[in-house]
């Protein structure tokens, strides 16, 4: 990992001074430089690096230094006076300070506790980050700018509330509204910190490089994640970030090498640039469907991540998004139209790319997504049941992906599944589905079902009943061949579904089994093509769907009769078949609303 550190070398090099001056002189092991009347604390030669450790132990600055006969007021701590002076472990500034600079004590790693006096008012970027061994940091009263509230161990910013730098002891006060630029950059000596619901944002850097922190929880009060927040903390392996939370910068999660699973919220809209890049250790990550771009190198170099689920939320993704993820073999894209990409999926064309059956064509078709080698359709488990995913809205019932495993017993398909967030309707049973499914007993299909397909229920030889939703139109051929244990098939809709052939149902089951179908619409069955074939045709219910007292018409008694029977189980005068006009094989309030939507909307 050499490059990365590397890199976070040169992002800090961004933000120093160009050039440094030497000392102007020294005193009691002391450098400065003058400015008029004033001198600044500064390190020894021209640059902090050309001397190694000139600082150490305990050093006091004094509040005023004579030079060649003159008396100068110390009023600064420069840029980079102490840096990398790992042998320093306490520095005592006085009064006259009133500002210190850019990366004053950065990677002071054996700095131990610091005072801030009342006169400081200026703080330069990030002057403390590396401190890794900090354990006690106070502001003196009488600070105008900053204070160290509550015993926290902590500088911050009075006016508004931003904690300016903390270390492994810091509690933070439940006043703190902000945590501020780098605040805990460095102090790898932090193995967790509890941050209040009063914090609303965490700014840049402000945990990178907290190699030990492991595990952090976000409250619902933050709503920002700043860029490279929690950069390169190595030992991270859990975090949760709420709902609350609407961006997530750059670089957020660079390097959390141990984060084995993240879980996105649905208030994100975006995924940064370089984001998760090199969270080697990432398995699973949820991304939610509220997301609509993933930028360039989100996922980088996550070798650990099997799988990812790219919501149809997004439209575009940016280029290397999963460059380097070498244990990659599922890709699901759940978008019927292909989200535009900013470059191919380099390394990573040997993974299967799921998407759903109505998108095939449309993903072979495109650049940069043609290239797979494989491209299938995505299917699910929801309940022990099997589905194709056809569309963003909808779906189908499919035999299950092992032949071992067999649906038995009492099948109520549902009208609708909800999977990973998605909801879809159930819109058709696909060809073979239930083939030889012989300890299937009785089957209900709902109204959402618009086809059954061929040999769907071939071969169920212990099927005893079936209901077919209203919404079924089409029946397959040979659907329930050698069903020849029939004994009820039940019709909801009104009019007959089209049967492609006299073999949709066997000739044991036509001569044996009752067809139910809604009173008054015996006449139309019984003209149907192969409908017909029947022996036996009863109606079933009252006058009509919703009609539950019989009396003819759909009214506001219906309604309250139905409210009657859930509420004081009083069942009494009602047609089950024309209350439970959902089909669940139950009363509840859904056939409530349904009844009054018929009678507010006029729908039979």
């Amino acid at each position: 990992m050499k490059h990365l550190f590397s890199l976070s070398l040169l992002l800090l090099a961004l933000l120093l001074p160009a050039t440094a001056l030497a000392h102007d002189f020294e005193v009691d092991g002391i450098y400065y430089n003058i400015n008029g009347s004033e001198a600044t604390v500064t390190y020894k030669g021209s640059s902090y690096y050309e001397y190694s450790n000139e600082y150490s132990g305990s050093v006091a600055i004094p509040a005023t230094v004579t030079y060649n006969g003159t008396a100068y007021s110390v009023t600064k701590i420069g840029d980079e006076a102490f840096r990398e002076c790992s042998s320093l472990t306490s520095i005592d500034i006085p009064n006259s300070v009133t500002s210190i600079g850019d990366f004053t004590f950065a990677y002071c790693s054996g700095l131990i506790s610091i005072e801030i006096p009342k006169s400081v008012t200026t703080f330069d970027r990030i002057p403390f980050t590396g401190c890794s061994s900090l354990t006690r940091i106070t502001v003196a009263s009488g600070n105008t700018t900053y204070d160290s509230r509550d015993n926290c161990n902590a500088i911050i910013e009075t006016a508004s509330n931003t904690l300016f730098l903390g270390c492994k002891n810091t509690v933070i006060p439940n006043s703190v509204t902000s945590i501020g630029n780098y605040a805990f950059s460095g102090c790898s000596g932090m193995t967790s910190i509890d941050i209040p619901n009063s914090v609303t944002s965490i700014s840049d850097w402000a945990f990178a490089s907290c190699s030990g922190l492991i595990s952090i929880d976000i409250p619902n009060s933050v709503t920002s994640i700043g860029g490279c927040a929690f950069y390169g903390c190595s030992g991270m392996t859990s975090v949760t970030i709420p709902n609350s939370v609407t961006s997530i910068a750059d670089w957020a999660f660079f390097y959390c090498s141990s984060l084995t699973s993240i879980d996105i919220p649905s208030s994100v809209t975006s995924i940064g640039v370089w984001t998760f890049a090199y969270c080697s250790g990432l398995t699973r990550v949820t991304i939610p469907n509220s997301v609509t771009s993933i930028a360039d190198w989100a996922f980088r170099e996550c070798s650990s991540l099997t799988s990812i689920d790219i919501p149809n939320s997004v439209t575009s993704i940016g280029e290397g998004v999963i460059y380097g993820c070498s244990d990659l073999t599922e890709i699901y894209c759940w978008a019927l139209t292909p989200p535009t990409l900013g470059g191919s999926f380099s390394g990573c064309y040997g993974a299967t790319l799921y998407v759903p059956y109505n998108a095939l064509d449309n993903y072979k078709a495109t650049d940069y997504w043609k290239d797979f080698a494989n491209i299938d359709c995505i299917t699910i488990e929801v309940d022990s049941k099997y589905y194709r995913v056809l569309d963003a809205n909808k779906l189908s019932v499919i035999a299950s992906n092992d032949e071992a495993i067999l649906y038995s017993g009492d099948v109520v398909i549902p009208d609708s599944v909800t999977y990973e967030g998605y909801t879809f309707a159930v819109t058709g049973i696909e060809n073979n589905a239930f083939d030889g499914c012989f300890e299937l007993t009785s089957v209900v299909i709902p109204n959402s079902v618009e086809t059954i397909g061929e040999q769907a229920f071939q071969g169920c030889t212990g099927l005893m009943s079936v209901t077919i939703g209203s919404g079924v139109t089409a029946i397959g051929s040979k659907a329930f061949n050698y069903c020849n244990a029939l004994a009820t098939v039940k019709c909801i809709g009104t009019l007959p579904p089209v049967m492609a052939s006299a073999d949709c149902f066997s000739t044991a089951a036509y001569n044996r089994a009752t067809l139910l179908v809604p009173r008054n619409t015996e006449a139309t069955y019984t003209a149907a093509d192969y409908w017909y074939k029947f022996a036996h045709i009863e109606g079933w219910g009252s006058a009509g769907r919703g009609d539950i007292d019989g009396d003819g018409v759909v009214s506001i008694r219906d309604v309250t009769t139905l409210i009657d029977a859930i509420l004081n189980g009083n069942n009494e005068g009602i047609y089950f078949e024309s209350a439970d006009v959902n089909i669940n094989g139950r009363l509840d309030i859904g056939d409530v609303t349904t009844i009054v939507d018929m009678l507010l909307n006029d729908i039979e």
